[in-house]
């Protein structure tokens, strides 16, 4: 089945896709990046240079340092990090249904073809 896949190009050597909006989308989830990379299969650093590599180019936190807690604190999504994350599945959700129609004929024979 053809599936959509979106990547927005914010700049020359700045986009967003699938990927850091799913690491986004963990943070959240387990408020931390090492648990979040550890869900996805990534490891902390890869998790870290992602979460850098966005904040960086927003100019402005995506994700934000949270102090205390048992472990010596965690992660959370800043205010920029969660709209990000909500415009993102949005167009993702109308892309896919406009897109819909016309990915059904692309689907592969049953040879795989």
């Amino acid at each position: 089945m053809a599936q959509l896949s979106i990547r927005i190009d914010l700049g020359p050597d700045f986009r967003i896709g699938p990927g850091k909006i799913a690491l986004l989308e963990m943070i959240a989830r387990h408020g931390s990046i090492s648990a979040a990379g550890r869900a996805l299969g990534m490891s902390y650093r890869r998790a870290w240079m992602l979460v850098e590599a966005m904040n960086t180019g927003f100019g402005r936190p995506v994700v934000e340092a949270q102090s205390g807690g048992r472990s010596g604190g965690g992660a959370r999504l800043s205010p920029l990090g969660a709209d990000l994350v909500a415009r993102y599945r949005a167009i993702e959700r109308e892309a896919t249904a406009a897109a819909a129609p016309f990915l059904d004929g692309l689907a592969p024979g049953p040879d795989g073809h």
